[in-house]
């Protein structure tokens, strides 16, 4: 009976502590809720105050109200963009993680590769675009292959200096008390360097739609990008604007996505406790 009741207890304090943490959240968000709420209200009344012409700018409840109306193929093309946005991201992680612990390890790929990477980085991804369309047509490859340029470069930058930039002396301590080198790394290089490296997967984030897209827009048959390119040329604004929402919609899941991985792998860093706070 006591057991069942101190179970009880425990299930009660914590789904209280849940709702403290969800109304904290809504508290602290207020002001970003209401500036959109203000911005929509602002957007709605001024196109008819300023007599601003529908087929230059329509009113959010047009927007709304001709997107549901092709609300399938909007699910359908975002569906599309997702698809090339995560594969290629996915593998901009895995490429992107592993050169830039290679090149930390290795004073001759510092010399070689690390100044190519630098000097590719700088160069506008998105010009590769019609090259990779030419020789590889209009499906998904290419498109990944733009995303996981535009993605591969951050991570493997900010992971080159997450590794490069831990203590000697942390590594020289733990392998004194007799760790391996595989497991110093795992234990001591891995977690040290992963607060930097997810600057570079949240930077990945935010560009990979980006690359998507443009690459959609270059030469697709579909895809938000393709969605967009067609119905502007047919004057729809309202439809393009759904279009958009549906890409933006789709950018910030991966950014929340991300951004939830790291307060899962790293709790511990003092940028998750202030965040949290």
């Amino acid at each position: 009976m006591y057991m069942r009741f101190k179970r009880y207890s425990t299930n009660m304090a914590s789904s209280k502590n849940k709702l403290t943490g969800f109304l904290k959240w809504i508290a602290s968000g207020w002001m970003l809720i209401l500036f959109f709420v203000l911005f929509f209200l602002f957007w709605e009344y001024s196109i008819p105050l300023f007599d601003v012409p529908r087929y230059i700018l329509p009113a959010p409840t047009e927007i709304v109200q001709k997107g549901s109306a092709d609300i399938d193929k909007l699910i359908y093309y975002t569906g599309v963009t997702g698809l090339e946005t995560i594969i290629g991201y996915a593998i901009a992680i895995i490429l992107g993680l592993g050169f830039g612990i290679a090149i930390s390890f290795s004073s001759i790929l510092r010399r070689t590769l690390y100044p190519f990477f630098v000097s590719i980085e700088m160069t506008p991804k998105i010009a590769f675009a019609p090259l990779f369309i030419s020789w590889f047509g209009f499906g998904l490859l290419p498109k990944v292959i733009i995303v996981v340029l535009v993605c591969f470069f951050p991570i493997v930058l900010n992971a080159i200096l997450a590794f490069n930039s831990l203590s000697n002396e942390l590594t020289l301590f733990h392998r004194s008390t007799g760790a391996n080198p595989l497991k110093t790394f795992f234990k001591i290089r891995l977690p040290a360097a992963m607060p930097q490296c997810f600057v570079g997967f949240k930077y990945a984030a935010i560009n990979a739609t980006v690359g998507a897209t443009i690459a959609e827009f270059i030469g697709s048959d579909q895809g938000l990008g393709f969605y967009i390119s067609i119905v502007t040329g047919n004057m729809r604004p309202d439809l393009a604007f759904a279009g958009i929402f549906f890409l933006t919609l789709l950018g910030l899941s991966l950014f929340g996505f991300v951004t939830l991985m790291e307060k899962i792998l790293i709790p511990w860093h003092i940028s998750m406790k202030r965040i949290n706070k």
